[in-house]
């Protein structure tokens, strides 16, 4: 029995659309066959994997691919549990093309096996944003009540934020709806600003979905057992549990969730200040991290979130439970960390005002933190006057003699000033165009030293990207998608090529993961089992495979990635090397000539580093 995919495509200019069909086996998942159609299309395509709905654990996320106007290039960006629902209008994907002709909400409903209803409904969206809890939320509860009504069971919102009215990194906001009333566990698809491409080139605000049609989800859990029991002699929720460890509770560290394992453990290679941390010695990195994180900012973690068990899922069932909330605020490690440390903020309650109100806005939290660090350095530094930024005072932008909560709450209340600057471009600040842009315009108008601070991952013309919250080369290795986890971020030293071939690796393990719908958080088994899945349901073990590799070469071939703009990207590998040497004690004769390499020409070396990654990649990402 052949098996397809269903895709409705979507003209958004006149609410004109119609339901196709591809064959499983030409192609399997939300990325191959986004990649497909946004090639030829030039759609924003929003889907789940073709395991949604299933009984495994983490199947259940929706992906947004296409076109991104951040990274100027084919993008992936997924969220949470939001696919459960989307699984529920029988179909595998929308893909949507032109633009609405004013700023509108999509309304997608299925009941039982009749025809999907769709409306593309104007609304005051300026105005909406502006009102109640403001931004996303208010927007999200706005059309939960518009349409709340017509859905038999309780349906799930996308929405954007004024971030992606003002530049490009906006991102797409949900969270599941229980018994007709909006939670406050919110997911998000932040990296790439589809918000900003849904809103800006697309005309839509928000689209709310659901229905009630049942189709052939795999639900047999004896089979599936026995599956797990050949492989790992333990049954599928065993095992899931097992897997799932850190993002739950871990005993070996008293905590748990992203936020919990990884402030625990990180000691000296902590990120803060704008990444001018990587420049202090290893004895004052630690003493920052014991002072100001593990007895202040990891405690009132520990205090109020694991020790009352405050956890809750993403909207499907996981025995993960990694949503770690203190009332309204969700804590995870890389939006806490960018607007956290590495903003200077050390302290709960002012990184829940900061990292709530970049939320409320829509913006993509990662990329956010990296940019308002940026700034507030450029304040530091006195490379921006507080008038051209729209703030009022300066940073404490030291460890030295640092009070955690008084100058937490300081640096927290500038970083949410220059959130409101951004967003009603107030003094100079104009991202429209992105940060990188802007900050290659003050360059030249000020001051080289002002790009040279921003940490960045740059693409083709235009593109950029805050890296992932690990200081380690990978994070701002030359791959085709950047600020996800197509690449290697292990602190282990490995020769750049190397380093090429396990991003490279790496791109192909997590693509099999966004391919049938799964979070990587599921990752210790699900990269063993996905493919032995796959055959039994389908009978395509190699041609999946097969698939995979292709899928990542095509996507590599429009890899643009550019040279590191910033000296501080220089640096950021200079000292990872230099501590690896140093403080990890780790004697290799590769790693020794790096050192001397950027000991004498730090540029000439970061040239040879950077493109010796690209060696790496690109003979990993060939398609024969």
């Amino acid at each position: 029995m052949q098996h397809h995919q269903k895709v409705l495509f979507i003209d958004l200019s006149t609410g004109y659309y119609r339901l196709a069909r591809y064959p499983i086996g030409d192609f399997f998942g939300p990325v191959d066959l986004g990649l497909h159609i946004a090639q030829r299309y030039y759609t924003t395509n929003i889907g789940v994997g073709v395991l949604a709905g299933s009984i495994f654990p983490g199947s259940n996320r929706l992906f947004v691919n296409g076109y991104s106007p951040c990274w100027n290039s084919f993008f992936i960006s997924s969220m949470g549990g939001a696919g459960l629902v989307f699984d529920n209008l029988g179909i595998n994907m929308i893909a949507l093309s032109k633009k609405a002709p004013t700023p509108s909400v999509l309304y997608l409903n299925r009941i039982h096996g009749e025809e999907i209803e769709i409306e593309i409904k104007p609304i005051d969206v300026f105005r909406i944003w502006e009102s109640g809890h403001g931004g996303v939320y208010s927007l999200m509860h706005e059309v939960l009540s518009m349409y709340a009504g017509k859905y038999l069971t309780d349906p799930r919102v996308i929405a954007t934020g004024p971030a992606s009215h003002a530049t490009d990194f906006g991102a797409l906001c949900s969270a599941p709806v229980k018994d007709g009333t909006l939670t406050w566990v919110d997911t998000w698809a932040g990296r790439g600003g589809f918000g900003s491409k849904l809103f800006r080139e697309h005309g839509i605000a928000a689209i709310i979905y659901g229905g009630t049609y049942i189709d052939e989800d795999f639900r047999d859990r004896k089979v599936a057992d026995e599956w797990f029991i050949d492989k790992y002699s333990k049954k599928l929720a065993a095992k899931d549990l097992e897997a799932t460890t850190k993002y739950r509770f871990d005993p070996q560290f008293n905590t748990g969730g992203t936020f919990g394992v990884n402030f625990a453990t990180i000691g000296g290679k902590l990120l803060a200040f704008n990444y001018r941390s990587i420049y202090l010695t290893e004895e004052e990195r630690l003493a920052i991290h014991q002072k100001l994180v593990v007895d202040h900012y990891l405690k009132q973690f520990n205090e109020e979130t694991i020790a009352t068990k405050s956890m809750k899922t993403c909207g499907e069932p996981c025995s993960a439970v990694c949503k770690k909330m203190r009332d309204i605020y969700k804590k995870d490690y890389e939006p806490y960390q960018a607007m956290g440390p590495l903003c200077g903020v050390f302290d709960q309650r002012s990184a829940e005002m900061l990292v709530h109100k970049a939320d409320m806005y829509g913006f993509d939290a990662i990329s956010a933190g990296g940019v308002l660090s940026w700034l507030m350095e450029c304040l530091d530094r006195k490379l921006l006057k507080p008038e051209e930024a729209g703030v009022g005072h300066l940073p404490v932008f030291s460890h030295v003699n640092f009070s955690v909560e008084t100058d937490s709450k300081h640096n927290a209340e500038i970083a949410s000033q220059l959130l409101d600057a951004i967003i009603h471009k107030k003094g100079i600040l104009d991202f429209t165009e992105g940060a990188r842009k802007f900050a290659r315009k003050l360059a030249r108008e000020k001051s080289k030293d002002i790009i040279d601070c921003f940490v960045y991952n740059a693409n083709a013309r235009k593109g950029w990207i805050v890296p992932n919250q690990y200081w380690v080369p990978g994070v701002l290795s030359p791959m085709p998608i950047m600020g996800k986890y197509y690449m290697y971020y292990g602190y282990d030293f490995l020769p750049p090529r190397e380093l090429g071939r396990k991003n490279a690796h790496r791109m192909i393990k997590e693509l099999m993961l966004d391919n049938t719908g799964f979070c990587r958080f599921h990752r210790l088994w699900a990269e063993d089992m996905i493919p032995e899945i796959m055959n039994s349901l389908y009978g395509i073990h190699k041609e999946f495979l097969t698939n995979l590799d292709m899928t990542a070469s095509r996507i590599n071939s429009r890899n643009v990635s550019i040279y590191w703009e910033s000296t501080r990207n220089i640096d950021f590998v200079k000292t990872y090397l230099k501590r690896l040497h140093e403080i990890e004690k780790v004697n290799d004769k590769e790693l020794n000539y790096w050192l001397n390499q950027f000991e004498e020409n730090p540029q000439e070396a970061a040239y040879n580093y950077w493109f010796e990654i690209v060696k790496g990649v690109h003979e990993s990402l060939r398609e024969f």
